[in-house]
């Protein structure tokens, strides 16, 4: 058993460091379907679980302050990337299609939750779930401790990402070869378009490298100076949303120059993911099949609002597809899907799964406290 709080903190980053390195340098076809990010958060239950972690008032006070601190940073760093002039050159289809998926995409979640009794926490949970579907998982962190969310119900709400997620993806890929079929059906006329390279491919090199994260714990510390002079709902609600308006001016400026904040960001994502794993102790997943289903439930309907919107607005399947597949696959598959089309796409796929950073968090919590009121 694990007692020393330095020893707790060493041995989570020890295995956010293993499996990153296993998905970045094997080439093992499980991580396109089950990301590290999933695997790390799984494994560090299982070892709270059985009692690996004793989980003491030190460990517990080292969980609070690592998060409190590491959250208001990595929400900046992401959202350093958002590039909403290059956004807007995507074209009006695109943009529409990216559009319509945030928003049938938070209405599914509303609509399906309706006809399901969820608890407050579940409720919570699902709510953080939808911040994922529009963003990604470091949205879904940020949204449910925003919204509160259990170390347990958020291992639930895990499992319905991590399975109908991977159904997703399976899926959207096997549309692929019907993409005339479909285009005829909805009478869109649509050419191969090239947007070039998205951002720099150089290293991060030393200086930036201190320099991102001076910055970002500095940013950090105002995010948390600021949340408690202005409280909206919840002190960790308004340090959610000033980290993330902090970003989004931030990219608006030469900061967003700073490439290699994505990385650093990611990292800092790992080890959050880590860190709320290693506290959910779950004694049975019984009934996570009903959330399984209600989440497969979303999609079906997402998916019924695109292909009728894709008919009105005459949009092609690879746009809605894609648009799809970037909010709720995020960045580590939008651009897989796209490159199925045509490889001088993977860069819509990034774009559009980089501008769910912004909207998963905004859009998680409108939900999330849609889905609170709904269950009281």
């Amino acid at each position: 058993m694990i007692e020393n709080p330095l020893l707790y903190l060493l041995t989570l980053a020890f295995i956010v460091t293993f499996f990153y390195l296993l998905e970045s340098k094997s080439h093992f076809k499980v991580f396109t379907y089950l990301p590290a990010v999933v695997i790390i958060y799984a494994f560090n239950m299982f070892l709270a679980s059985f009692g690996v972690y004793e989980l003491n008032d030190g460990q517990k006070e080292l969980y609070t302050l690592t998060k409190t601190n590491l959250l208001p940073a990595m929400l900046f760093l992401m959202l350093l990337q958002v590039d909403f002039s290059q956004f807007i050159r995507l074209g009006k289809s695109l943009v529409l299609a990216y559009t319509l998926s945030v928003l049938s995409i938070a209405f599914s979640f509303i609509v399906i939750a309706s006809f399901f009794s969820f608890s407050q926490d579940m409720a919570a949970a699902f709510g953080a779930l939808a911040g994922s579907w529009m963003g990604g998982t470091a949205n879904m962190v940020a949204v449910g401790s925003a919204l509160g969310v259990s170390e347990e119900a958020f291992a639930y709400a895990l499992v319905v990402d991590s399975v109908n997620y991977t159904i997703w993806v399976m899926f959207l890929l096997f549309l692929v070869p019907f993409a005339k079929g479909f285009n005829n059906f909805t009478k869109a006329s649509w050419n191969t378009i090239g947007l070039g390279e998205i951002a720099c491919a150089c290293t991060m090199g030393t200086p930036r490298y201190w320099s991102l994260i001076l910055l970002a714990l500095g940013v950090s510390l105002l995010t948390q100076f600021v949340s408690k002079e202005f409280v909206f709902i919840s002190e960790t609600t308004s340090m959610v949303l000033f980290a993330t308006l902090f970003g989004v001016i931030g990219s608006f400026t030469r900061l967003r120059e700073l490439y290699g904040s994505s990385e650093l960001a990611t990292t800092m994502l790992y080890l959050l993911v880590a860190l709320i794993g290693s506290q959910a102790i779950i004694e049975s997943f019984w009934g996570v099949g009903l959330y399984v289903f209600a989440g497969m439930c979303i999609l079906l309907l997402h998916a019924l609002i695109m292909v009728v919107s894709a008919k009105i607005f005459k949009l092609d399947l690879f746009s809605i597809a894609v648009a799809s597949l970037a909010n709720i696959g995020g960045v580590a598959s939008a651009p897989i899907l796209a490159a199925a089309y045509d490889k001088r796409l993977v860069g819509i796929g990034v774009l559009m799964a980089i501008m769910g950073y912004l909207a998963g968090t905004f859009g998680g919590l409108f939900v999330g406290n849609i889905l609170l009121e709904l269950s009281k």
